[in-house]
């Protein structure tokens, strides 16, 4: 920083030395020039190919309806009445949950339904990030 001490006064007037900020963002527009090419190449990139079931759950993924993942007599999982393999449960409701604002599902468990078919569809909802589930009652009449 350079000083201008003006003669028989002792008047201090500081001025800014603007030479280093001139190179250093000289500097960063080499870089950044350098670097632009690099940053516009884009890749390929093949996904996989959609199924039906993908497109049914699309389309049961109304934002107004409620979530609902059934376990039916027979050990048969249905989200909103799309049956979906066990194994697939967890990734599927995740991609449901991220399309809706809230993770609520609610579980449907038929009548005669094993105990243990529908604790394995609740642990694999949870997997999911069901938060909270919520089990459906009749009403009594």
């Amino acid at each position: 920083m350079g000083m201008n001490l003006g003669g028989s006064r002792a008047k201090i007037s500081p001025e800014m030395n603007v030479t280093p900020l001139v190179d250093v963002v000289l500097v960063l527009l080499i870089i950044f020039m350098v670097l632009a090419p690099v940053m516009t190449e884009a890749f390929n990139v093949r996904l996989p190919p959609k199924d039906d079931t993908d497109e049914q759950l699309d389309q049961a993924n109304d934002l107004d309806q409620p979530l609902v993942l059934a376990v039916l007599d027979d050990g048969t999982v249905e989200v909103n009445s799309v049956t979906i393999e066990r194994e697939e449960i967890p990734e599927r409701l995740r991609r449901m949950f991220n399309a809706r604002p809230d993770n609520v599902l609610y579980l449907d468990g038929a009548d005669e339904a094993q105990y243990g078919a529908v604790l394995t569809a609740v642990d694999l909802a949870r997997q999911a990030g069901a938060a909270p589930v919520v089990m459906i009652t009749k009403k009594l009449e």
